[in-house]
């Protein structure tokens, strides 16, 4: 048995001396365990090899069957142990600074050169905290554009999940994330397209309590709801700190989108909308139905204002509203006016 140790040892250091790898290493014992497994099998007893390497092959058997177990005890605990460590995301894996480093600089090169946009205008953008009301049709267009045009820190608030009735129109989320909170959906896709961009999921409702709180961490809000509570709830908290928001709203085949600033001298969602739709008059998408690319229409302009809002490029839909028509291919600006008696954003409020 000594001189089996002894050519298994040496195989061994021979192998780790030559840098073989492991597994050529594992082999190569597997292939002198065979070997004086055959010894005892083919040979007769008392033969001097027989005797030489143990005698029986039993206790080579016993050897191996021990081996096998400790093997399979240390996969097991590597195993646990893989479950237990958190998973290193592309995020973790990237560097990011304050500054944009060769590879960021080459991913936003497009927008560099734009002379509206230029390197001020992105580094704008990668300071700029904006928080997202809504992952659904509107905020997945949303999502995606503004983290691909390297907005820094990205919010996400939206308590639904992942359904398959979404998935005709909500580009942001892929079959295999229904059932998944639709924030945990959209931060994965946008660390997939993005891993420089830091995103921020609240997965909960926007409630009156949290919301002061929770926009007072941001420099603009992206209104993607799809009901009036929750619209003028943003509405108000975003005139009371001074924000801007980006409103989208979507019906049938017919969008709209503009931007409620009255710090900047428009008007706020009060002032255009002061009274609700009577009941009946404002259907759900669920109810009257939406066509699938539309919120991508209307979502991507809002993105577009938004990244003129931030870098301060172009005219952005401060006292203009855009309003959208696929079934006939058409699009009309008007214009909107700030309300002096507006409950919310007019003189008496302030």
């Amino acid at each position: 048995m000594i001189v089996v140790f002894s050519m298994a040892a040496t195989i061994w250091l021979i192998g780790v001396a030559m840098k073989t790898p492991l597994q050529a290493r594992l082999m190569m014992l597997g292939l002198l365990f065979v070997g004086v497994l055959a010894i005892h099998v083919v040979l007769p007893d008392g033969h001097p090899l027989r005797e030489g390497t143990g005698g029986s092959a039993a206790l080579w058997l016993i050897i191996a069957a021990a081996g096998g177990l400790a093997y399979g005890y240390s996969r097991i605990i590597k195993g646990l142990r893989e479950r237990a460590a958190p998973v290193e995301t592309p995020m973790q894996r990237v560097q990011r600074t304050e500054t944009m480093g060769d590879v960021e600089l080459e991913r936003y090169a497009r927008h560099i050169v734009l002379r509206e946009i230029g390197g001020p205008g992105q580094s704008k953008l990668k300071r700029a905290k904006v928080l997202v009301v809504g992952a659904g049709g509107l905020g997945s267009p949303v999502l995606q554009y503004l983290s691909a045009a390297g907005v820094g820190t990205i919010g996400i608030i939206d308590d639904d999940k992942v359904e398959h009735t979404n998935l005709q129109r909500q580009t942001l989320h892929t079959d295999a994330a229904t059932g998944m909170n639709k924030t945990a959906s959209a931060e994965q896709s946008i660390h997939a397209l993005n891993p420089y961009v830091v995103v921020k999921p609240y997965t909960r409702r926007l409630t009156e309590e949290i919301a002061e709180d929770l926009f007072d961490d941001y420099d603009l809000i992206i209104d993607g709801v799809d009901n009036q509570d929750t619209r003028r709830l943003i509405n108000r908290t975003a005139v009371k700190l001074g924000l801007p928001v980006v409103h989208g709203a979507i019906t049938q085949w017919e969008g709209q989108v503009a931007i409620w600033d009255p710090s900047f001298g428009g008007p706020c969602y009060n002032c255009i909308f002061p009274e609700d739709p009577a009941p009946g008059q404002a259907l759900s998408c669920a109810e009257a139905g939406v066509l699938g690319p539309l919120p991508g229409m209307v979502g991507t302009m809002m993105a577009a204002e938004a990244i003129k809002r931030i870098t301060g490029a172009g005219t952005p839909l401060i006292g203009s509203m855009m309003m959208m028509d696929a079934l006939d291919a058409e699009t009309r600006k008007i214009k909107v006016k700030r309300r002096a008696d507006c409950a919310v954003c007019g003189k008496a409020k302030q």
